[in-house]
């Protein structure tokens, strides 16, 4: 392995055994360092609103029919990102030949159609074998009674969001910034009906988990809950300490530093009774011992409901909650450590 993975944990939290577990966590915090400011505003920016509802209109549209798990309308969405990517010159991850990963019908549950991962991929240019995964489901709920469920901001949002990050770090390697470790945009299935696209994924891996060093999963950020609606700055964190406590004070590094977001981790209580931990599929990819950070904006009035429409997104919130999870997937994918474990401290 380079180099550039091999400082070990012991550069940045200290070597000696008696060193003060509040000394190792000031040296964590100080190792963070953020190179890139520039270049990380520069193309957070290019992030746009129009292009988030354009895309989110067309996402969660009719013809999309709620995007239920192996139905016409989840693949014609399934489609709809494979093209977009397409576009945007994003290489396919799977065999670099095929955005699909498909999820076969012996492994989803009685009555369900074949389904697919939908997966984009770019190249790190120093240590591509390291990567990152920025995740987020597409499917939705289908039609019931009669009616679409839209899904517009579960998880709509998520997913245009991803198509927006994706194409800023494109156009930042078209320009001669290109992530030193990998990065893979991993849009997956069947989450509605028990987190399957995500479970075959880490039984199916297109890339080495133990190189594996994050998930960011995006699963609703286009919406405002109750408890802020007089303060919308702000977005749910839900699992960012729990493995790695590096992740967590990265994450509020460059949330000082670019977006100034309220970080509310109320969800992050492993007393909480809603449980969000193990309700999305960032939490497949922590049984591995990935770190994980959840990004989420609660619940709302429309939650699972065909009334969560494209109209009702904040759009330019969505965008500075999209603009934090690209500036923090730069970092990690640039940074020159490896993110440090708890257990290793």
């Amino acid at each position: 392995m380079k180099s550039f993975i091999l400082l070990s944990a012991f550069t940045l939290i200290g070597s000696c055994a008696t060193t003060k577990y509040s000394t190792k966590i000031d040296n964590l915090k100080n190792s963070i360092q953020v190179n890139d400011s520039t270049a990380i505003a520069t193309y957070a920016n290019t992030i746009s609103v129009e292009e988030l509802k354009h895309n989110l209109h067309t996402f969660a549209s009719k013809a999309f029919e709620g995007r239920k798990v192996g139905e016409p309308g989840q693949l014609k969405a399934s489609a709809f990102l494979k093209e977009f990517y397409k576009t945007q010159h994003i290489l396919p991850a799977v065999g670099d030949s095929t955005y699909y990963q498909t999820v076969p019908q012996s492994f989803l549950p009685q009555g369900v159609n074949s389904s697919a991962n939908v997966v984009a991929y770019i190249k790190g240019s120093k240590v591509p074998e390291e990567l990152i995964i920025i995740s987020g489901h597409l499917d939705h709920m289908g039609v019931e009674n009669d009616s679409i469920h839209f899904g517009a901001d579960d998880n709509g949002s998520g997913t245009v969001a991803m198509l927006a990050i994706a194409k800023a770090f494109k156009q930042a390697q078209s320009a001669g910034y290109p992530p030193k470790r990998s990065l893979v945009f991993l849009h997956l299935t069947a989450e509605e009906i028990g987190l399957y696209g995500s479970r075959y994924y880490v039984s199916n891996p297109i890339f080495s988990l133990e190189n594996t060093m994050a998930n960011l999963n995006i699963d609703m950020i286009g919406r405002i809950d109750e408890k802020h609606k007089n303060n919308p700055n702000y977005i749910y964190l839900i699992g960012a300490d729990r493995l790695s406590k590096h992740l967590h004070f990265t994450s509020e590094k460059i949330n000082a530093m670019f977006t100034n977001l309220e970080l509310d981790y109320t969800f992050n209580d492993e007393e909480d009774t809603n449980q969000y931990y193990y309700r999305s599929d960032h939490y497949n990819f922590a049984k591995h011992n990935i770190p994980v950070i959840f990004y989420f904006n609660g619940e709302h009035n429309d939650y699972h409901k065909p009334t969560d429409t494209p109209d009702k997104i904040d759009y330019r919130l969505l965008q500075k909650r999209a603009q934090l999870i690209f500036a923090t997937a730069w970092q990690l994918a640039n940074q020159e450590y490896h993110l440090v474990h708890n257990k290793d401290m």
